[in-house]
């Protein structure tokens, strides 16, 4: 069953979950890998020896995030494996061999941004991981691991780590396997060559020898020596021993087939067009000034809710709407209200719970960086392209906004606020304003000069704020022929320009796995070598070898 005629789902909760067991003992949690090989998310194949598809990946997406916020009293998360001799396979070959280009790529992307949530979450909340490895861990499992702070691998003889994509499938490791390899564990390049042609992998001292892993230990004291590590890292975190949880209560969305509304974020999609609408609206009543207040209101607090809304629309657009190749950005209400709402972001961001939702909306507004869609941003009246707001605005390929000279009073605005200087910064791990100004000091002074001002139309275009500033005159077709100009273009190209020129600047590891997911992966998961009716993909587990096309191109 292709993706384009399946609805993917996003919203699940731990009662629902098939495939992850979670287990609290603070100041540790144990996630452990349970997969029902008959619960697929699609129809056509088997989850066996622990391998996975989207639909695991969701339920992982899911419980890293209740235990960000139900569970602030973990500050270590145990990874492993409830299954006998085996921690994880990978990605399932054959939902990847029976699934189209797109399915592929955006299970690739996904999977992706969920390991770098746990990075992130490291780097910048106090929860660490750890992948206790008790038994076979290939491909995606091995990259699962490699999102860990540290790999503690059971030394039992038989247990290895392996990325067997190159030599068993004629594909790359997709979820940043290479990437992790060299630029975060620094295996030397000679050795990481070995091992990712090698299928049966590397095990025991040679594993922790070649940087593969952190420790090795004997079956016999494994799960101790895990326990003491994982506490040890505990000690690093600063994540509150008393915290009180914040549960996650379920998601309302109504959806019906060209509009997805939640409370405060709605899709209209035109599908002649070939273009969607998404509108993201500010908070309407008074919002809690003090801490104590912010807590109480819990998943209920606007921020958190916005997140968990905009991050489901992104989910679920990206995956189950293919052919619509605009999106355009429009947002509703007081900008005073959302710079309300960055005022107490930060003067509250020490605070876990007002931590925890900072850092799910960074990587909600990553999840749009990296989105394989053009974004034009549409600052007309009523808009509130403010503060945190005005970081839609940023991420987009181009933005618009209204300029109505002779009605000042009506006149859509803009402000800047301490958020778009480093609260949420992309994955380059500057701001959005310096990746757009190549970190040029002269006019990061200049913008930040205006902060917390009204910017009408042509002082932000002077800023270089906006891309454009039509009138009202000009506004309606400006628009119409910009929109019809990009759809009638090739989604491909504009993918990888889109892909170049959205992280100029500064390298980083995150940068370079979507760089190379984007290019390298993406062109080879289109190439016969690896999907053609005799590649790797199509033949494995069949008993025939594939039949390669040997020119190097």
């Amino acid at each position: 069953m292709d993706s384009e005629s399946y609805q993917v789902d996003y919203r699940v909760e731990p009662a629902s979950y098939k495939h992850w067991n979670l287990t609290v003992d603070a100041p540790l949690a144990f996630l452990s890998v349970n997969i029902d090989e008959q619960a697929g998310l699609r129809p056509g194949y088997k989850l066996k020896l622990n391998s996975y598809d989207l639909g695991v990946d969701i339920e992982l997406n899911d419980a890293l995030n209740r235990i960000r916020f139900e569970h602030p009293a973990v500050r270590t998360v145990v990874i492993t494996s409830a299954k006998d001799r085996v921690f994880c396979s990978g990605a399932n070959i054959f939902m990847l061999g029976s699934s189209s280009h797109a399915w592929k790529v955006n299970f690739c992307k996904f999977t992706n941004e969920t390991r770098n949530g746990m990075e992130d979450s490291s780097a910048r909340d106090g929860l660490k991981f750890i992948a206790a490895v008790n038994g076979v861990c290939a491909g995606g499992g091995y990259e699962l691991a490699l999102a860990c702070d540290e790999i503690i691998l059971v030394d039992d003889r038989s247990s290895a780590v392996s990325l067997p994509e190159v030599p068993l499938l004629g594909v790359l490791p997709g979820t940043g396997g290479l990437t992790r390899l060299t630029d975060k564990r620094q295996v030397r390049h000679d050795l990481a060559d070995i091992f990712c042609t090698t299928a049966e992998g590397v095990r025991g001292h040679k594993a922790k020898d070649w940087g593969l892993v952190d420790e090795i230990a004997k079956p016999a004291i494994f799960q101790d020596r895990v326990r003491e590590r994982a506490l040890e890292l505990a000690q690093l975190s600063d994540r509150p021993a008393a915290g009180k949880p914040v549960r996650l209560t379920p998601l309302a969305r109504k959806s019906t087939r060209d509009h997805i509304s939640y409370q405060h974020v709605s899709i209209d999609i035109d599908r002649v067009a070939r273009t969607a609408t998404l509108t993201v609206s500010a908070p309407h009543d008074e919002q809690p000034n003090s801490i104590d207040e912010i807590h109480a209101s819990g998943a209920d607090w606007y921020p958190l809710q916005l997140a968990r809304e905009l991050d489901d629309a992104i989910l679920s657009m990206r995956t189950n709407e293919l052919d619509i190749g605009v999106w355009l950005l429009r947002t509703r209400g007081q900008c005073r209200a959302v710079l309300e709402m960055d005022q107490h972001l930060h003067a509250n961001c020490e605070h876990w719970f007002v931590r925890e939702t900072i850092g799910y909306l960074r990587r909600t507004l990553q999840r749009l960086d990296v989105t394989s869609r053009s974004m034009f941003a549409m600052i007309d009246e009523g808009s509130c392209f403010a503060g945190s707001f005005f970081e839609l605005a940023l991420a987009c390929d181009r933005s618009y906004q209204l300029a109505l000279p002779d009605d000042e009073s009506f006149a859509p605005k803009i402000f800047l606020s301490e958020s778009n200087f480093g609260m949420f910064p992309t994955l380059t791990g500057e701001s959005r304003l310096e990746r757009r100004f190549y970190g040029d000091q002269a006019s990061l002074n200049a913008a930040r000069q205006h902060l917390n001002q009204p910017l009408d139309a042509d002082t932000a275009f002077e800023l270089g704020l906006v891309t454009l500033n039509p009138d009202d005159l000009d506004w309606q077709d400006e628009i119409r022929i910009a929109v019809e100009e990009r759809v009638s273009m090739s989604p491909d190209a504009l993918t990888g320009m889109e892909s170049n020129l959205r992280f100029n600047g500064r390298e980083t590891m995150l940068t370079r796995i979507f760089g190379r997911l984007t290019a390298w992966q993406n062109w080879i998961f289109q190439r016969p070598n690896a999907t053609g009716q005799s590649g790797s993909l199509k033949v494995y587990g069949t008993g025939e070898k594939p039949d390669f096309d040997w020119d190097r191109i």
